[in-house]
Parts: C-alpha cells; sequence; structure tokens
C-alpha cells in the first residue's frame, strides 16, 4: 500500500504510540516472511504463532492470550494490552494515546474500543423485505418522517483499536462486557480492509492524507 507492505502502516502507528506511553511493539504472526517485515518496520517477533491460532476460524482473542502467555513465560508483564490489527491502517497514534488515556482514567472500566457512529445506517433508517418483496420498517410497524437531528446517536464496533487491562483480558476472555467504554473514531477512519474495494478507498485516503488534499 503506496510503496509499504500493509502491516508496516500499523507498526508505524503502535511505535510511535508507544514512544508516548511505554510499551513494546509485537507482532503474532505463523508466517516467516510477514515476521520478517515486521522486524525490518521495528516491531518485535519475539514468538511465531501456532498453526492452530492461524486458521480461518482463528479468533483475535485466542491470539491475544497465547501472546500474553509467552510473553509471561519470559517474565515480561504488563498493565495493559493494546491489539491493533493490520486491516485498519487509517488510525493514528494520537487515537491509540487518547482510548489508553481515557481506560486509565476510568478505574472502574476494564476495556476500551474503537467505534464510529452510524449516519446512514442508522437503525432509524433500515427498513426489512418480506418474501413478497415488500418493505417495513426495521424499527416499529409503520414508515414516519424521521430528521437525521432528531434520533439517538448509535454507535457501531469499527476495529481499529481494543485496549484492556490485562487481568481483565485474561478473566473475561474478551474486549466486550459490561465495564467497556467507547472510543470515538471519525467515520474516515473506520474503513477495515476486507476486499479490494476496501483496498483502494483506504488507499486513496491514505495518499490523500499524505499530500494535503485531505485534511479531517
Amino acid at each position: 500500500m503506496l510503496g509499504k507492505p500493509l502491516i508496516a502502516w500499523t507498526i508505524d502507528t503502535a511505535l510511535k504510540a508507544s514512544a508516548q506511553r511505554r510499551g513494546r511493539v509485537v507482532v503474532s504472526t505463523d508466517d516467516d516472511r510477514i515476521a520478517q517485515v515486521a522486524r525490518e518496520h521495528g516491531a518485535e517477533v519475539p514468538f511465531m504463532r501456532p498453526a492452530e491460532l492461524a486458521q480461518d476460524g482463528s479468533t483475535s482473542i485466542d491470539v491475544v492470550i497465547h501472546a500474553l502467555d509467552e510473553l509471561r513465560e519470559s517474565g515480561d508483564t504488563f498493565d495493559l494490552i493494546c491489539l491493533l490489527e493490520a486491516t485498519s491502517p487509517l488510525r493514528d497514534p494520537a487515537d491509540v494515546v487518547a482510548a489508553m488515556d481515557a481506560l486509565i482514567a476510568r478505574p472502574d472500566a476494564e476495556s476500551i474500543v474503537g467505534m464510529a457512529k452510524c449516519v446512514a445506517g442508522h437503525p432509524a433508517f433500515l427498513v426489512k423485505k418480506n418474501a413478497a418483496g415488500l418493505l417495513s420498517p426495521f424499527l416499529g410497524e409503520s414508515f414516519r418522517t424521521v430528521r437525521r437531528q432528531d434520533v439517538d446517536e448509535v454507535f457501531f464496533f469499527e476495529g481499529s483499536l481494543y485496549i484492556a487491562r490485562t487481568p481483565s483480558i485474561q478473566d473475561r476472555n474478551s474486549f466486550y462486557h459490561d465495564r467497556t467504554l467507547g472510543h470515538v473514531m471519525e467515520d474516515w477512519k473506520s474503513f477495515e480492509i476486507d476486499d479490494l474495494k476496501d483496498f483502494l478507498i483506504v488507499e486513496r485516503l491514505l495518499q490523500a492524507r499524505l499530500d494535503g488534499t485531505f485534511t479531517a
């Protein structure tokens, strides 16, 4: 992407964030080539991910727990764990630092995750289609005119960052629970690369940020 491996964008963000809030940047992978690329861009790869955690059905939380276990066996423990997936390269170091500080400032909270506001996708504007092809409101029984400024704010988990207190992630095995905060991301940062369309959109946004044509 723009002359750099996709993972390099996230490593760069993590390194800059860790320079402000002391920490290690560790990449978990089962691929030797990815491991080499990660090291070349400044990340640590102190262990390789086992094959059973690199399948289509493997979960991110299992990968996180495995990483924490591996690091603990080498004598390293951490107050917080931050998961940054390579498929969300538009978040920046300020997002990571702000989310981390927000969690630290709330002793009653155990985790914080990235989220973005629903606009066109707000449930108030959604419809269902029955077997005959006729539409009905997703919410309520009859259609009514709704202004965007009159509906409650609704958010979706946009996947760019996940941070948790380490004891919590090990006990709950999840970033999501009744002690989870939300860090609101700007909507343009919420693109997650799942297919070629997403890749092209994200690449164009990154290029626009670099050349100064997009400054949001």
